[in-house]
């Protein structure tokens, strides 16, 4: 059996040319979301006062999330870059000349794609339920510091909303002495508490901070009763006031991000569930696994759509991948609210993005590596035709009535312009000492006492002025009778 000789030369050659812009798209897509996720976060960090150290584990445990995005679109964007420039390059041409087709240069894509798509597959099931969790713990553990930093001796602690608490004295082990707590919450009237010890528990698994008290009484004052209970052990719950929402999500609540992929397997099968939150739970658990296929789909249809490019000509590769990126997050957004709605079946509902944009793939490669256009030459003469008819009409008279109303705004503005100047070389001054006026021109036009001013001449004689003798020449030569 003769041996197969893969070309090794060639497949890495490809992922290399790959690999560059794949990285490239990855830090400034990265960069972008970073911002758009820093903004929230700083609320957070601002609020509990996080330090550095603290700042840098919680940005950690957000980074496999964001990846979950970043990834796909880079790495198609990188696949469409890539071929676009050996396209350009007229190197695509030179290998169809040595006789290598799309297909042999096929499996090195699909190796970098598929090992970008495992690596999303890993953030997907692994880090981010992970980091998720960490990240509520994490958060919950440092705004229980915050409210331990708040309760100090002989001082009135109002950390807590509603609950105040003052303690007397605090020895070495944390434990508190003279307790006094007012609790306002959803009252009137405060219930107050009064014990000789006391201490705080924090229950990381559970999201639950509490407030233990032994060796006390309770007062609750209910209009003109009063209520005292004596008690040897009470637990008081107590709500977390500082900032502990991120982007409108609260990390101190365990949802189905959350969870494994067996605990959302276990909860979809969940018999005491309704249908609907059954749905929920494994609609997330595909989720999982959806996108890191639709990950690799997308990173091969950049492959024909890069092929798209032509010397000389625009790379309409990209804003047809971006178009198309965006399109699947649309269409597996849709899918996803029917299957969790029980308007679509599950399985057909959460792949049916994958499977439509899978055939379109090989439809699209098909075509390419044909030679052929993206569309049948009927159906782009068609869309041709109606861009001719309906879309450029359109975008022309639009543009041109944006032109005229820009036109007639210019007009307007040095219409008015134009009066300004005309009404102040029209403006006479005059002399309320010698009653005389002046017109522009005259050498005493801008004499100190004249500080009366009319519009025309005819105004100035209507109020008893007479013009210069200077002005008399100019009105007699320039002016007409009428204005006289």
């Amino acid at each position: 059996m003769p041996r197969i000789r893969l070309p090794l030369l060639l497949y890495s050659y490809i992922a290399t040319e790959l690999l560059a812009p794949f990285f490239a798209s990855f830090l400034i897509l990265y960069g972008v979301f970073f911002l758009v996720r820093l903004i929230p976060l700083l609320d957070v960090v601002l609020g509990l006062g996080i330090g550095f150290a603290d700042f840098i584990r919680l940005f950690s445990y957000i980074f496999p999330h964001m990846l979950l995005y970043v990834i796909p679109m880079a790495s198609m964007t990188g696949v469409i870059i890539a071929f676009t420039r050996l396209t350009n390059d007229r190197e695509i041409l030179a290998f169809k000349a040595c006789g290598i087709s799309l297909r042999q240069m096929l499996p090195a894509v699909i190796l970098v794609t598929g090992a970008i798509a495992l690596l999303t597959g890993f953030f997907s099931i692994r880090l981010i339920p992970a980091g998720e969790v960490a990240m509520r713990q994490l958060m919950f553990q440092l705004a229980k510091e915050k409210i331990d930093k708040g309760i100090k001796e002989k001082q009135f602690t109002e950390a807590l909303g509603d609950l105040v608490v003052y303690v007397d004295s605090i020895d070495d082990r944390e434990i508190w002495h003279g307790v006094y707590v007012s609790d306002m919450r959803n009252r009137n009237q405060p219930i107050i508490t009064m014990a000789r010890e006391g201490h705080m528990v924090a229950e990381v698994n559970k999201m639950l901070v509490t407030i233990v008290l032994s060796n006390g009484t309770l007062h609750n004052t209910d209009g003109l009763d009063n209520q005292v209970i004596r008690f040897k052990r009470y637990q008081l719950q107590i709500p977390l006031r500082p900032p502990t929402k991120i982007d409108g999500d609260d990390v101190t609540i365990l949802d189905r991000g959350s969870m494994t992929q067996s605990q959302l397997l276990a909860a979809g099968r969940n018999p005491r569930l309704q249908p609907k939150e059954r749905i929920r739970y494994l609609s997330e658990y595909h989720h999982r696994l959806v996108l890191p296929v639709g990950c690799f789909i997308l990173s091969l249809l950049g492959m024909p759509l890069g092929l798209q490019a032509r010397a000389g000509k625009r790379a309409i590769g990209i804003p047809i991948g971006l178009a198309l990126f965006v399109l699947y997050y649309i269409v597996y957004t849709v899918a996803q609210v029917m299957v969790e709605d029980l308007v679509l079946p599950l399985i057909f509902g959460m792949w049916l993005p994958n499977i439509l944009f899978l055939m379109l793939t090989g439809y699209i490669f098909y075509r390419t590596e044909k030679e052929k256009t993206l569309l049948p030459q009927p159906i782009a003469d068609k869309i041709g035709l109606l861009q001719e008819q309906l879309i450029l009409p359109f975008i022309r008279q639009a543009l041109a009535f944006l032109k005229k109303m820009l036109s007639r705004r210019r007009n307007r503005k040095k219409d008015q312009g134009d009066a300004q100047q005309s009404g102040a070389a029209l403006m006479i001054h005059a002399n309320s000492l010698s009653m005389v006026y002046h017109l522009p021109g005259c050498e005493h036009y801008e004499c100190e006492n004249c500080t009366i001013q009319f519009i025309s001449v005819q105004v100035a004689q209507q109020a008893g002025f007479k013009p210069c003798r200077f002005c008399k020449k100019l009105i007699a030569t320039q002016m007409k009778p009428t204005d006289v």
